[in-house]
């Protein structure tokens, strides 16, 4: 059915609709309370189109509909098919960002407080993102003088152990020497949790109780320990220096918009106190006004936060704000209230929420332009010093990494205008060539590169092959090998093969010498110039971009080889036990039960897991 035929039939329903390209890719995704009404007005009245709208109608070939119940799961289906597809007209949450969190492992019987660097669907309980590290070891310093947890890495304690150095000084209230019930040892994760949460005055009330409890039962040496972590908690509570007339818990967001980005800074205020704030920048922005961009960033950063307030003071009212509400309610599982802060301390800090996220982009558009200036400089300086016959735009440099001649894979990564072009990199799993031969790896990868992009060029002529669909039709203009003179000299076999005359250097292991083909004497850039220093992060990145994928395979090969040492283990149980415990490690602490309780298992396989792993343990112990 054309277009045409289809925007006759569309359901007067709730809904999501996609839109796609000439090649059938999702290029926009949308949601409607009536799929009718909303896609036809995409096609009517142009004049009131803004111009990113008119270049996606332009591009818009088919399309697809989802009909559903109601908005609500319009605006959830929307939110995960966004996340899948990365459409390229939708406004995209960019958060490059690793910045850890802390989090309470509530799935074991004793929980510990870990710092990790994302998120997991499990069932621990997370907290952060922290964006200042050093207030978060800080917090995680202070939990650990006032409430004892265990610190030992163990995910299960046993009983029988005997207690630790941490359990003497009073740093650990040792469960594993059964010092301290499950129910006791939950409660205080429970205050913990109260402690990361900002309710600190309800920590202090809690132990209180606690403190009067012991008292009136004569246990006076358990009541001084409560007394003192009072006190402690106290002094906490008094260091935070950013105050609030109204004590409720609310996110105060706001937002700035630039040339082709904007940014949003959220600040997280709990029990009246400021205790954190982050930073998000928006892309896919052009001519969309601040309610739009306000209403994406809501839906794609709540859409994973752990933790939801009941109030949320926004800078201009959402066109779908009842909506948004009623599903962060439901999200939440108590009422959400967002609303424009007009007068008084909720608009002085929105101002400066505002303030901060114009900062951000200013610095953002401040550090681009230096580092534009800073590349273009070391490209022109390398220009002359390579004798090259122009700027080299895109340099592309390659890696081998291999472990004695296993897993041995090649790398491209590219740098467009002097910086890395993550979306140009290429990997090369090497298949003809067998051992440690670096050289014929070489050659390998790059008559793979250059047939595919004569091709790709080829097609461009001849089929009219969109450049978007190209991925190796551009060639260098600086191609740079990491080795010496011997790679170099296998990578000119390749290009005189194909007759390619591209300026092509050998790099030294050791030292940034850059040689040319069929001259001993290398060319020694000035050490700390802008040149030297960008031939520096080209030859990193292709090192770090090879050890990374060769890492990778090389553990899936280790993983394979152990877990088809098993028994009744093909590669369906294999992948349903790695999808269930993650890693080698976790599925080898699993008893044979809980083993049997994985998708694809039974008894029998379990238990032949369960005894493989064990005695392997034992020979171990044994060794």
């Amino acid at each position: 059915m054309d277009l045409t035929a289809q925007l006759t039939v569309l359901p007067d329903k709730p809904g999501v609709y996609l839109m796609k390209d000439d090649q059938g890719k999702i290029i926009y995704v949308g949601k409607a309370t009536s799929l009718k009404q909303r896609v036809r007005s995409y096609f009517q009245n142009s004049k009131h189109h803004t111009p990113k709208e008119l270049s996606l109608i332009k591009k818009i070939h088919d399309l697809e509909t989802i009909v559903v119940d109601s908005p609500m799961e319009a605006l959830v289906l929307e939110c995960n098919l966004i996340k899948q597809h990365r459409p390229k007209y939708n406004i995209r949450l960019r958060d490059d960002k690793h910045y850890p969190y802390i989090k309470i492992t509530m799935d074991e019987s004793f929980p510990r407080v870990l710092v990790v660097r994302s998120m997991k669907p499990d069932k621990g309980k997370y907290f952060g993102p922290y964006t200042n590290s050093t207030a978060m070891h800080e917090t995680l310093k202070i939990i650990k003088d006032i409430f004892p947890l265990r610190s030992c890495r163990k995910e299960k304690v046993d009983p029988k152990t005997r207690a630790c150095l941490n359990a003497h000084i009073g740093k650990c209230a040792s469960p594993c020497a059964g010092k301290i019930s499950p129910e006791n040892y939950r409660a205080m994760v429970d205050q913990v949790i109260l402690f990361l949460e900002g309710r600190r005055l309800e920590v202090i009330k809690d132990l209180e109780k606690k403190m009067k409890e012991a008292s009136e039962d004569l246990n006076f040496e358990e009541a001084a320990r409560y007394r003192d972590q009072i006190q402690a908690v106290r002094q906490v509570v008094e260091k935070q220096k950013v105050e609030n007339k109204n004590s409720e818990d609310r996110d105060v967001v706001g937002l700035a918009t630039g040339r082709d980005l904007a940014s949003a800074v959220i600040f997280f205020v709990r029990g009246g106190k400021v205790m954190g704030r982050d930073h998000f920048f928006l892309t896919n922005v052009e001519h969309d006004q601040v309610d739009s961009l306000l209403g994406a960033f809501l839906q794609q950063y709540y859409e994973h936060a752990e933790e939801i307030p009941g109030e949320i003071v926004i800078q201009s009212p959402l066109p779908d704000q009842a909506l948004l509400e009623e599903w962060l309610t439901m999200k939440r599982g108590f009422k959400v209230h967002m609303h424009q802060a007009q007068r008084g301390d909720k608009k002085r800090l929105l101002d400066l929420v505002i303030k901060n996220a114009q900062i951000k982009l200013d610095q953002h558009y401040s550090l681009q332009s230096q580092r534009k200036e800073e590349a273009g400089a070391a490209l022109e300086q390398l220009r002359k010093e390579l004798h090259l016959p122009q700027t080299p735009h895109r340099i592309e440099c390659y890696d081998i990494s291999n472990t004695q001649g296993t897993n041995s894979v090649g790398s491209m990564i590219v740098f467009i205008g002097g910086e890395p072009c993550p979306a140009e990199y290429r990997r090369f799993k090497i298949k003809t060539v067998e051992g440690p031969n670096d050289f014929a790896s070489l050659q390998e990868v790059l008559r793979r590169r250059i047939q595919r992009g004569l091709d790709e060029r080829r097609e461009i002529r001849e089929a009219g092959l969109p450049l978007k669909e190209a991925k190796f039709a551009d060639f260098p203009d600086l191609m740079i090998i990491d080795g010496g003179k011997g790679q170099l000299s296998a990578v000119k076999e390749i290009l005189d093969q194909f007759a390619l005359s591209l300026p092509v250097f050998g790099l030294a292991k050791e030292f940034e010498h850059l040689f040319r083909p069929e001259e001993s004497e290398p060319i020694i850039l000035a050490a700390n110039s802008p040149a030297y220093y960008l031939i520096q992060r080209v030859r990193n990145e292709a090192h770090r971009f090879a050890i990374t994928y060769h890492r990778k395979l090389r553990s899936k090969e280790q993983v394979k080889s152990v877990l088809d040492e098993i028994p009744g283990i093909g590669p369906a149980r294999r992948k349903a036990l790695l999808k269930a415990y993650g890693s080698v490690e976790r599925i080898a602490q699993a008893s044979a039960e809980e083993l049997s309780m994985v998708e694809g298992m039974n008894r029998k396989s379990a238990a032949d897991v369960y005894l493989f792993f064990k005695k392997m343990k034992e020979k171990n112990d044994d060794d």
